[in-house]
């Protein structure tokens, strides 16, 4: 990460003597400032005396957006920032921090793209609206490769799957490891659809902790903060396979970075250990499975070769039975696919999205009188 400038550092300084009584504005600017080194941003000393100000109570969040667009609208700056980027992480940084300091909240697409919205709206053109083309994107911890992400023609019913799962789905009765495993895969399957054009990690991470919060979690610490780039990089890790490289789907690094915002663990959250390539230049692996607190620790992150690709194979087998089963029976339901194949209904949801996003299958009907078509 790139030095910090002074501004930076003497922020952060402030944040870690602001009291107690302004803690969840304190979060919510950190966060929310955070968060734009997803995307290598890096807001104006004006927005970091701006936020003091706003954490203080001198002025609310409709202030700080009355004096951030009046800031941009100089000539002289536009000029000295033609690229409009520090604008955008200005203005980005200003709206995520007063949406995190808002009660409301609905699990729903709508709210998803109405975030998108509200993030976006006079930087990208396309704010608010899904994507009607298709994307790729060249990722660092891929050497360059891209995560295949939703097909432009079905994310509208893509989300509402995903949203309808999610929805149906039981905490009740849960561990916290299971619920931090459930969260794991539910955040990383909708990031994965990637239903915006730009702005995608951002508007996931917000409705992330809006969602957290209204099942009753705190989510107000810094993990987010201070662990933006991870957390894009563990989303990447979570949905990228490459059999031919013997390289498989590994939600470990995101698990790991759940596990401390949820259970106040802290494991260690290092960038480059989510790099395809880490295992290979960091010494030798062992070959031994290792478990800790209840989950895959980076022994099994760079396995064996013949490891992954027993894996790999195991799963693709899968995929197909449950293909097969809905040819025979197209009303057949999760639960049933669970029950039929011995695998939790989390399992059958990730089968089933597989086969959804390679066009194979689409879903027709409603809710209750809905069936799968093979295509």
């Amino acid at each position: 990460m790139p030095e910090k400038s002074h501004y930076e550092a003497d922020f952060e300084k402030y944040l870690r003597h602001t009291g107690a009584d302004k803690k969840e504005k304190t979060f919510a600017w950190a966060t929310a400032i955070g968060l734009q080194q997803v995307d290598g941003l890096k807001p104006s000393e004006y927005l970091y005396q701006t936020a003091k100000r706003n954490i203080e109570g001198e002025i609310s969040f409709d202030d700080v957006s009355r004096l951030i667009n009046s800031y941009y609208k100089s000539k002289s700056l536009r000029l000295q920032n033609p690229d409009n980027r520090t604008e955008e992480a200005d203005k980005v940084s200003s709206r995520i921090a007063q949406i995190l300091s808002e009660p409301s909240f609905n699990f729903s697409p709508s709210y998803l793209i109405a975030v998108h919205k509200r993030l976006f709206e006079g930087i990208f053109k396309f704010a608010g609206r899904l994507r009607d083309y298709d994307i790729t994107k060249n990722e660092w911890v891929l050497n360059g490769d891209t995560v295949m992400y939703g097909a432009a023609f079905e994310l509208k019913s893509a989300l509402e799957y995903d949203f309808m799962q999610e929805k149906r789905f039981r905490y009740k009765n849960l561990s916290m490891d299971e619920i931090a495993r459930h969260i794991t895969f539910f955040v990383s399957r909708l990031w994965q659809i990637h239903a915006f054009g730009e702005g995608n990690t951002r508007t996931t991470a917000v409705f992330t902790i809006k969602y957290l919060r209204s099942l009753g979690f705190k989510a107000d610490n810094d993990i987010f903060a201070q662990n933006s780039w991870y957390f894009r990089n563990a989303l990447v890790r979570a949905n990228y396979t490459n059999l031919q490289k013997g390289i498989s789907e590994n939600p470990v690094f995101l698990e790991k970075f759940f596990r401390n915002l949820l259970l106040d663990e802290h494991n260690e959250l290092k960038n480059r250990e989510t790099h395809i390539d880490y295992a290979k230049y960091a010494g030798k692996v062992s070959e031994e499975t290792t478990e800790k607190n209840g989950f895959t620790t980076e022994k099994e992150a760079a396995p064996a070769k013949n490891t992954t690709e027993n894996s790999s194979v195991s799963t693709e087998k899968t995929t197909e039975k449950i293909l097969c089963a809905i040819k025979e029976n197209p009303h057949i339901t999760t639960k049933e696919l669970a029950l039929k194949f011995k695998i939790t209904e989390d399992g059958v949801f990730y089968h089933v999205k597989k086969l959804r996003l390679s066009g194979r299958i689409k879903r027709s009907g409603g809710r209750k009188n809905g069936y799968w078509e093979i295509v």
